[in-house]
């Protein structure tokens, strides 16, 4: 009797414990890794857009919480909040990268690729290949693609004419933080003023600005032209982030994953490529419209006085030699 008790006891805990180890094994199956991403662009720009597609092709593998304006991580704090596992993903500028690694600067230079092509054949290149693996080596860092948001333009408040690199002295020229973007602003003739993102438009709109260098698709998301009075299409600088898991996240994939998410990568990047462009003939129409003077000025006069900028430099010193000419040949 005690025997048979025992063993009913016995079989009725086993089958519970089975049932309960049933009921929470879906559970556990269910848990996907968690991608937090963090990019300054707005929820309206159309790499948002891009973002929202590419969360819905990895949807079977992760759980995607995307991060717009600046929100989580400021405009150039996204690598290191990568590289110390705040952060798995980020839409992250060359410019950022080039403060770590000194050769990435090459990658910032004015005038260096011709168009959105260009830029995409580059970076699927042997010559890419290359600098990506310098991140990932250097940084823990994955790249994933370059994310092409159009050619910077130069918007002035003032009503001042531009044809060459020398109309633009004195001009305070709004640039993002960092080296890499303020020698920028200089190789244009300017006088570069670091500002974050989202105060450009009252730096316009108060003075403490004269101009800032944008895409056209941000100057129209962000406003700008409401405080511009003209856009210069000098077309110095083939407008590019870089699409970036950490490496930790990528290297814990499988192949078959790894698969998956470079595809929804490149659908995505080359989705928003496509549409940044078309956007960016319907905005000189737009622009018009609203009043603004869009005329273009000497970009001979522009391209050479910034090349011979970047090649006397002490930025030119680190690149990686004949990558100038690699990147020419494409």
């Amino acid at each position: 009797m005690t025997i048979q008790t025992t063993r009913r006891r016995f079989l009725a805990g086993t089958g519970m414990a089975a049932a309960a180890a049933s009921l929470s094994l879906p559970a556990f199956a269910q848990t996907k890794p968690k991608l937090r991403f963090s990019a300054v662009f707005s929820e309206q720009d159309i790499r948002a857009e891009m973002m929202k597609q590419f969360a819905g092709s990895i949807a079977g593998d992760f759980t995607f919480e995307g991060y717009y304006g600046g929100n989580l991580f400021k405009q150039g704090t996204e690598l290191v909040a990568i590289q110390r596992g705040n952060l798995e993903m980020g839409n992250i500028a060359p410019q950022d990268i080039s403060k770590q690694i000194p050769a990435w600067s090459i990658l910032t230079a004015a005038y260096l690729f011709r168009d959105a092509d260009h830029l995409t054949k580059f970076f699927a290149s042997a010559p890419g290949a290359e600098m990506k693996k310098m991140a990932d080596d250097q940084l823990g860092i994955h790249i994933l693609g370059p994310t092409y948001f159009g050619a910077r333009q130069v918007g002035l408040k003032p009503n001042k004419k531009i044809n060459t690199p020398a109309d633009l002295a004195g001009i305070k020229l709004r640039m993002p933080p960092g080296e890499a973007w303020q020698f920028l602003g200089e190789s244009l003739g300017a006088n570069p003023t670091a500002m974050a993102y989202a105060e450009v438009y009252t730096g316009l709109q108060t003075g403490a600005i004269d101009g800032q260098d944008n895409p056209l698709p941000n100057v129209e998301n962000m406003k700008f032209y409401e405080v511009m009075s003209q856009i210069v299409l000098t077309s110095h600088l083939v407008g590019f982030d870089l699409l970036t898991v950490s490496s930790k996240v990528w290297k814990g994939m499988s192949a078959d994953q790894q698969k998956r998410f470079q595809a929804a990568a490149n659908s995505a990047i080359d989705f928003s490529a496509k549409k940044h462009q078309a956007r960016e003939k319907e905005l000189l129409d737009l622009f018009k419209s609203k009043g603004l003077q869009i005329y273009t000025p000497d970009q001979a006069a522009f391209r050479k006085f910034a090349q011979q900028k970047y090649l006397t430099s002490a930025l030119a010193k680190d690149w990686p030699k004949g990558m100038v000419d690699k990147i020419n040949a494409l």
